[in-house]
């Protein structure tokens, strides 16, 4: 048995220790908002914040999370900067397809945590293992400035 702490909740799982993140979050949690993309840690649909870092869920063992904090999308909306990066999303309507986004959500709130004002090569770089069909890098873009204004 691993324990692992999910959005502040510490939370006993039954899985074997190299089962990938994303199948604890999903299927054993029922934590759906992360999604599978890829399964190859290529395309950023399972991105999670471990201990603030982007990480890819489909490729990290429920052992290397064990001891650290995990947030999801579903917990995001506890810190300032995920509830302004989530307000930006929707005053900006950068969803389209929606299957990408919480990966980009993720990965932009750890941007805005280390990095109030963050250029857009910033952005580029801090988001460019995230990928999107909908192509709505700019709406994205502007997103994270907005929160960026938003937070500061």
């Amino acid at each position: 048995m691993i324990t692992l702490d999910i959005n502040g909740q510490r939370i006993p799982v039954d899985t074997d220790p190299d089962t990938p993140l994303l199948w604890a979050l999903r299927d054993t949690l029922r934590l759906t908002g992360t999604k599978y993309g890829c399964g190859m840690a290529q395309c950023g649909a399972c991105t999670v914040l471990l201990d603030g870092q982007p990480v890819r869920a489909c490729s990290t063992p429920v052992s290397a999370a064990a001891g650290g904090k995990v947030r999801t999308i579903e917990g995001v909306d506890r810190t300032p900067v995920g509830l302004a990066v989530q307000a930006a999303w929707e005053r900006l309507d950068v969803v389209q397809c929606g299957y990408c986004q919480s990966g980009q959500i993720m990965s932009a709130t750890a941007l805005l945590e280390r990095n109030r004002a963050p250029t857009d090569a910033e952005i580029d770089e801090a988001l460019g293992g995230n990928l999107c069909r909908c192509a709505t890098y700019v709406r994205i873009r502007a997103a994270i400035h907005e929160a960026a204004r938003a937070l500061a």
